[in-house]
This record gives C-alpha cells, sequence and structure tokens, in this order.
C-alpha cells in the first residue's frame, strides 16, 4: 500500500508541477459520449429508416421526426452550453450561456432542411461517381466518405455560429472512424463525392466548390504556417487551397498553400504534389515512371537498377 501511495504521489506532483493536460478546479467541458448521441439522432434525422427506428411509415414519420427534434434540442442546448461556459470559465466573454445555447440549437435544427437537400446531392454524386456502387442504400449505409461529410455538414453550420470545441469534436469523432479528416471550418459546396475516404485531410480554410471528388490519401493542406515578431503562428489566415467546381483530384495528390487555386473542370493526377494555381480544365500529372521487368532467372541487364539496394549479408 505504501508503495501505492508514494506512487499516487508522484502522479499528483506531476500535475501540481504543470497545469496543461489536465482539469481540476474547473466545471464546464463538453460530454463526448452525449455529442456522439446527438450525432446519432442526426443521422436518423438525415436518413430515417436506415439509422435508428426501422419500423417506420408514411403514418408514424411526422410523430417520430417530432420526437427526434425534440430531443436533439435539448441535447444540443445542454453541449452548447456547456462548451460557452467552458470558454467562458478559461477567460473568454460570454453572457447569458444558457439563453444564447437554446438560441443556436433551435437555430442549427431551422438548417436541416436545407442540409438534407444537400447531403441527399453528395449521395447521388457517390452513386453517379463510383461503379462499384450497388445502389444507394449501400451510399447511405456503408461509405465512410458519406458519414464523414453529413458529420462535417452540421459541423460546418456550428462552426459557423462561433460554438466553441463541439465542431471540432464532432468532425474528429468522424475522423476516428472513417480515416477522413475535414476541418468544420472548410467550405465544401454540393454534390460532394470522397471516394474511399481513408487519409483524406481537408484543412481549415479549404474551399471546395460544387461536384467535386476526391480519392483515398488526398491533402488539401497549409505551404506553411505564417508567424508573428515573437515566433507565434498567425492564426485566421487563407492557408489552405480553393478547388473551384468540377474538379477530381487522385488518391494520394497533395495541394498546399492559401493562394493556390484548382480552376473549374481540372483534373488533378494520383500522387501530384502541387503548390501553384492551375488554370480551368487543366490536366496535371506526373511523368511516367520507367520500370523495369526482369523474370525469374533472367540475367540482369547494366541498365537496370538492383532490386535489392541494400542485399542481405550472405555470411
Amino acid at each position: 500500500m505504501d508503495e501505492l501511495n508514494e506512487l499516487a504521489g508522484a502522479i499528483v506532483a506531476s500535475y501540481r508541477s504543470d497545469d496543461r493536460g489536465q482539469f481540476l478546479n474547473r466545471h464546464y467541458l463538453p460530454n463526448r459520449k452525449a455529442i456522439a448521441e446527438i450525432i446519432d439522432l442526426f443521422l436518423a434525422l438525415f436518413y430515417p429508416g436506415y439509422f435508428g427506428r426501422q419500423d417506420l411509415t408514411g403514418a408514424n414519420i411526422e410523430e417520430h421526426v417530432l420526437e427526434l427534434v425534440s430531443t436533439l434540442r435539448d441535447k444540443l442546448a445542454r453541449e452548447i452550453e456547456l462548451c460557452l461556459c467552458h470558454v467562458a470559465e478559461c477567460g473568454q466573454v460570454v453572457a447569458h450561456c444558457e439563453e444564447e445555447a437554446r438560441r443556436l440549437a433551435k437555430r442549427l435544427l431551422a438548417t436541416v432542411p436545407t442540409l438534407r437537400e444537400t447531403l441527399i446531392s453528395d449521395v447521388a454524386a457517390a452513386f453517379e461517381g463510383d461503379p462499384a456502387a450497388t445502389s444507394v442504400h449501400e451510399i447511405i449505409l456503408a461509405y465512410p466518405g458519406l458519414l464523414a461529410v453529413t458529420i462535417f455538414r452540421v459541423a460546418h453550420e456550428l462552426h459557423k455560429m462561433s460554438v466553441p470545441l463541439l465542431p471540432r469534436i464532432m468532425t474528429e469523432w468522424a475522423h476516428a472512424r472513417t480515416g477522413a479528416d475535414i476541418h468544420p471550418g472548410a467550405s465544401i459546396g454540393s454534390s460532394f463525392f470522397i471516394d474511399h475516404a481513408t487519409g483524406v485531410v481537408i484543412g481549415e480554410t479549404s474551399h471546395i466548390g460544387d461536384r467535386v471528388k476526391l480519392y483515398q490519401g488526398v491533402t488539401l493542406g497549409a505551404l506553411s504556417h505564417p508567424r508573428d515578431e515573437q515566433g507565434r503562428v498567425i492564426r485566421n489566415t487563407k492557408r489552405h487551397p480553393t478547388v473551384e467546381d468540377d474538379v477530381t483530384i487522385y488518391a494520394n495528390a497533395t495541394v498546399l498553400g492559401g493562394a493556390t487555386v484548382v480552376g473549374r473542370g481540372g483534373l488533378i493526377g494520383g500522387s501530384v504534389f502541387l503548390t501553384k494555381s492551375v488554370p480551368p480544365d487543366s490536366r496535371v500529372a506526373l511523368k511516367q515512371p520507367e520500370l523495369f521487368v526482369r523474370t525469374k532467372g533472367a540475367p540482369e541487364k547494366a541498365s537496370e537498377p538492383p532490386l535489392e539496394p541494400n542485399p542481405p549479408n550472405s555470411d
């Protein structure tokens, strides 16, 4: 027991020596489990019958939606209030957290019909853009790209309302489950499709037009992080690229920089590293690499690169 007391004392001493990475003597923090429940409710609201209850009919749908909206309003208001009170407790000026939270929750719910219209355009873009898709049902139930975009669209509305913490918690929930990391501050048009989703990164100040398609591993990132005279990162600047309407960016391409614009109708090939703007209807691709193929037992030619740059020691 003495050994455990000593260990506990050492851990507590580490808390006292550095107040970062702890939340003591404070009261307000959003609840990640409750936020996950909010996400589930939004999925049931956007895609009735696919998520949540599966016994829905034309006769009971209105009652079901009324119940969802009522529950969502209360849960949203509570988590928004906690987020507002948190930043107030940390020193920001926030007046009437509870009243403001309820106002913002109602404002977000009022956007649901418009958000759903956009999301259905995303579903249609996925079905039209992926020949492997067998039905719209498959896309809604199984496609990680659609899940990531659905959560992003809700989080983006909260971000526009300047709600702290909650939008980022929501998009990181989606990131953990889909592999697609979309910052809630990004601006994304309708009929958006992320194919495969894994490894896609869309930075905070990215601007994406309508009918854009991204493949796995695409990064829309910052070229550099500008700093002030004290060496601190300057925030609230355009750091990420603009991708105009009808652009396709293939797997593992990287597009960087706030001044970089991919013009309308452009096509960016796989593994391209792009840091400058390209005009509309451009095709950007890497030069085809030269491959060497030698069958087993065939003699090695002098022009061939070694198949094993560092062959194992045979001694």
